[in-house]
């Protein structure tokens, strides 16, 4: 399975984000992924009030984004936000779209942490979402969903072979790093391909917005090995993942077979 993870840097203005999932579509196409990735925020990025840019989910940005993954014959995943029910808020979304797909993950862990308040502006998602390209379970995280195993080890448990995470990364001392140890550590928790795709870094002005990305993008193996990595700039990364190889690790370390249900039951019973 070859895959794409678009590391851009998201403006806001959605139309002109729609230029670079177009031009990013369509080179992963001609590079022969099946599925490419773009970050948390492709539509526009943080730093800027969101009300005002949120579309419905079948509204024109979302819709333009079909028709280019449609035309390219490619599946695509890209972040973006949705007025969210309570009339007030939005959804922190993703959009997969393509051959066979089409699917809607809403961000379920908030970003209110290091000093920013997501759920101030963004309501909360419920459910885990999975996704199938060329007969394989996908699984879907946005950003801060990947500091919580237990959301992935459910992804796992529901079949996902292969994890993809959006993000939009705050700078900091340490972000960088604990960006991408977190990602290899997913996939080690899971025996998954984890794919953690972020924002470009937008310089220190930006930056100093909000959590507008860090650069860092990096795909890791069943064994939380490095299989391609990017530096701080925009930059698209093509992968070729090794399912055989994953799933003999899911067989050989069997985290995922071995787990015990004492955290479950202790749980339902300190409820009870």
């Amino acid at each position: 399975m070859r895959i794409a993870l678009a590391q851009v840097r998201s403006g806001t203005e959605p139309g002109g984000n729609l230029a670079l999932v177009e031009e990013h579509t369509r080179r992963a196409a001609d590079a022969g992924a099946s599925m490419v990735l773009f970050p948390e925020a492709t539509m526009c990025r943080f730093g800027v009030p969101l009300a005002g840019v949120a579309e419905p989910f079948d509204g024109p940005w979302a819709t333009a984004v079909r028709g280019i993954a449609a035309r390219a014959g490619i599946v695509v995943v890209a972040g973006m936000f949705v007025p969210a029910e309570d009339g007030e808020r939005v959804t922190n979304t993703l959009l997969a779209t393509g051959p066979g797909v089409e699917a809607r993950y809403d961000k379920i862990h908030l970003y209110d942490a290091f000093g920013f308040t997501e759920s101030k502006t963004v309501a909360p998602g419920r459910e885990p979402v999975l996704i199938t390209v060329d007969g394989v379970s996908v699984g879907l995280t946005l950003c801060y969903d990947i500091r919580f195993p237990e959301l992935y080890v459910e992804l796992a448990e529901r079949g996902a072979e292969v994890i993809t995470a959006h993000a939009s990364w705050g700078t900091g001392p340490g972000k960088l790093d604990q960006w991408t140890l977190l990602a290899r550590a997913r996939a080690i928790d899971t025996n998954s391909v984890v794919a953690a795709v972020g924002q470009a870094y937008p310089g220190d002005e930006i930056a100093a917005l909000g959590p507008t990305g860090v650069g860092g993008s990096v795909v890791a193996s069943a064994l939380g090995e490095v299989l391609a990595s990017a530096g701080a700039d925009p930059e698209l990364l093509v992968c070729d993942i090794d399912l055989d190889a994953a799933r003999k690790a899911r067989a050989t370390v069997a985290v995922m077979q071995n787990r015990s249900g004492f955290a479950h039951r202790g749980r339902a019973e300190s409820l009870a």
